[in-house]
């Protein structure tokens, strides 16, 4: 006997992932468990497990340019466009104290190991150094020609020396006792950008844009050797000799019957997006194969490569900073069993998604949640730590839309339609794409997989055209030598403008394909053979769905309505009306007699089907709402848009019913 329906009466956001970085300053906390960056003028308090933003600290309208916590993690100091230094408590997020600084904008800061002092590096070719407690200016070093662009304190706190670099190509050296410059460094060609100095303090490294590596004795401060890089260089970085990771680093290096190691080891990246290990000797002892920046068809070189690197605490990891807003962690490890050390991409934490046009979750489970932005790759999301797991890399333009099925067996499949005008099938467990669909002569718009029996998909275009493509005789796994094309099995000149949406049937029986041309065609399986027209929307479908259970159609339109259809005559059921703007997608929930839409207006709503009636409206997005996922037993559900954030929804009738009559 089927269990009685309940209907649902709310969701709530349970989680949400949000931009929390927009490039420049970060500073990690002392135990590695938090880290503050900047996103535009504020700055965010992050939690390194799962990305999601503790706490917010508003500045002072004006876009951050360098900011940096005290060593116990006490304080954050934090400068902006404006000039103001600040000094913030973080245990209560408030402002203790603030002056003006430069004459210019900060690009950088350094904390002395003690805490008691700060040093700033500004655009106006000065270097100053500041009383934490009183606020006031204790040194004052200008002799630079050009920006400063970083600067550090020894980190021996009994050896007071400060170092600061410019874009003029040159280091100097500061002695905060005898408060004047007591050596300029001069080997460079281009802007210094990042310094760093060795485990035993005697050796000073330096990197540039002239793709050159210095290496600075603090004995004399000579110059102890120029390695040539060949690559414009951001960050440079040390590790403990005691670390985990230096114990990893000696085990590879016997695997791999490498030269053995010298005096000390630094860390390397810049423009490629590579990481590079480096011998104080100037031999390579480690070069990444392959990047794992997210490639990109931007030419603009700014928005490429990596822009910072430093070693987490407590034997943490490496972590890398990239230009399009990424937290990248690394650590020694093996891919698989019978592979060797190699540093492996332990999690990916998303600082910007960009705009979310598609989203579906992933496995039987339905742990995961593959997410299309406004890029060339699919993002893997894990929703236990929010962290993306994995990319699925192979389109050379913008994903449009995503499918994924779970096979019988076990298989987990994403398909994805691009404006390369491809389709690609990945196996998410490899991550690998291992069919390639060509064929349409636009930009793939809708993919759907088959719901019964996971074999087939189909994909609709901005040429018109709707296409089967049976999956039978599909490969076990990606041959090494590229990827297997698919060939479609029907083919259909289904409108008059771009398909946008497609639908599978539950019994594999009907597809129905949604138009920009203001119609919803319902097609006979597998031959694509006219079933019904749905006429009746005054502008451009994107969104169709079957009922899991009634014979009828739902279409979303830009005509601010969404409208249940027969599938025997093609007539119109039911319209409902409530969104103030194009609603994009809509999905059946509570074995349909519910649906939740969304759209332009940046609203989710909850509908009663029976009783025409909307029963909730969630305002949580700040722009259009293009995603919409659903989960199989439609508890949970994940939006996407604009705003470039997820958020997840649960059902909260259970929950709120019982905190009512816990009240009560």
């Amino acid at each position: 006997m089927a269990s009685a329906l309940t209907l649902k009466k709310n969701y709530r956001c349970f989680q949400s992932l949000k931009q929390f970085y927009s490039g420049g300053p970060f500073s990690v906390s002392s135990d590695g468990s938090f880290f503050v960056c900047s996103c535009d003028e504020t700055v965010n308090i992050i939690d390194s497990s799962n990305a999601a933003i503790k706490s917010t600290i508003q500045g002072d309208s004006d876009v951050l340019t360098a900011l940096i916590l005290s060593p116990d993690d006490n304080f954050l100091f934090a400068a902006s466009h404006s000039r103001q230094i600040r000094v913030y408590a973080l245990s209560s997020l408030e402002c203790l104290r603030s002056w003006k600084g430069h004459e210019g904008p900060i690009l950088g800061m350094a904390c002395h190991a003690s805490g008691g002092l700060l040093a700033t590096a500004g655009a106006d070719k000065k270097v100053q150094v500041w009383d934490v407690d009183g606020g006031f200016c204790t040194h004052y070093f200008k002799g630079h020609k050009g920006i400063v662009t970083c600067t550090m304190f020894h980190p021996d706190p009994l050896r007071l020396l400060l170092f600061s670099a410019s874009d003029d190509a040159t280091v100097k050296v500061w002695d905060l006792t005898k408060k004047k410059c007591i050596s300029t460094l001069e080997k460079h060609q281009s802007a210094v950008t990042s310094l760093t100095i060795s485990e035993d303090g005697w050796t000073l490294i330096t990197v540039g844009r002239d793709k050159v590596i210095n290496l600075w004795s603090l004995h004399d401060y000579s110059c102890a050797r120029t390695i040539p890089a060949y690559e414009a260089m951001e960050s440079v970085c040390t590790f403990s000799s005691s670390s985990q990771f230096a114990w990893s680093l000696s085990s590879y290096v016997k695997e791999q019957s490498k030269k053995p190691i010298s005096s000390f080891q630094f860390i390397t990246v810049g423009e490629r997006g590579i990481l590079r290990l480096w011998n104080s000797d100037g031999s390579i002892i480690y070069e990444q194969k392959t990047s794992d920046l997210l490639a990109s068809l931007d030419t603009d070189e700014v928005k490429r490569g990596f822009t910072a690197a430093t070693m987490l605490p407590l034997d943490q990891g490496l972590l890398c900073v990239t230009a399009d807003q990424q937290f990248l962690i690394y650590d020694w490890g093996k891919k698989d069993a019978c592979e060797s050390l190699d540093l492996v991409l332990k999690k990916r934490l998303i600082g910007y998604n960009e705009e979310i046009v598609d989203m579906k979750f992933l496995g039987e489970e339905e742990r995961f949640l593959a997410v299309a932005t406004s890029v060339e790759q699919v993002r893997i999301y894990d929703l236990t730590s929010m962290s993306c797991s994995y990319v699925l890399t192979g389109h050379s333009d913008v994903v449009l839309c995503i499918d994924t099925c779970t096979t019988k067996s076990q298989r987990m499949l994403v398909v994805t339609g691009s404006k390369d005008n491809t389709v690609r099938l990945w196996d998410s467990k490899e991550g690998r794409c291992i069919v390639v669909g060509i064929g349409h002569m636009g930009a793939v718009g809708a993919v759907a997989f088959s719901k019964k029996n996971k074999n087939f998909f189909v994909s609709g275009s901005s040429d018109r055209t709707l296409k089967l493509w049976s999956l039978d005789g599909l490969p076990d796994f990606a041959a090494d030598d590229g990827v297997f094309n698919l060939k479609t099995k029907a083919i259909v000149a289904a409108h008059d403008k771009d398909i946008n949406s497609l639908a599978v049937a539950p019994n594999d029986s009907l597809v129905c394909s949604g138009s920009q041309d203001r119609t919803a065609c319902i097609w006979r399986l597998p031959d694509l053979v006219s079933v019904a027209v749905l006429r009746g929307h005054k502008r451009g479908i994107w969104s169709v769905e079957f009922s899991p259970v009634d014979q009828c159609v739902m279409t979303a339109s830009g005509d601010k309505t969404v409208k249940i259809w027969a599938i025997s005559d093609g007539s119109c059921l039911k319209t409902f009306e409530g969104h103030n703007s194009s609603v994009y997608r809509a999905s059946f929930v509570t074995r349909g007699a519910q649906f939740v839409s969304c759209g332009a207006d940046g609203l989710v709503k909850l509908w009663n089907v029976k009783s025409d009636e909307c029963i909730a409206t969630y305002d949580h997005h700040d722009e259009k709402i293009w995603a919409l996922a659903v989960g199989k037993q439609t508890e949970v559900l994940a939006t996407g848009g604009g705003d470039a954030s997820i958020a997840l929804w649960r059902d909260s009738t259970s929950a709120e019913k019982q905190e009512e009559f816990d009240r009560e």
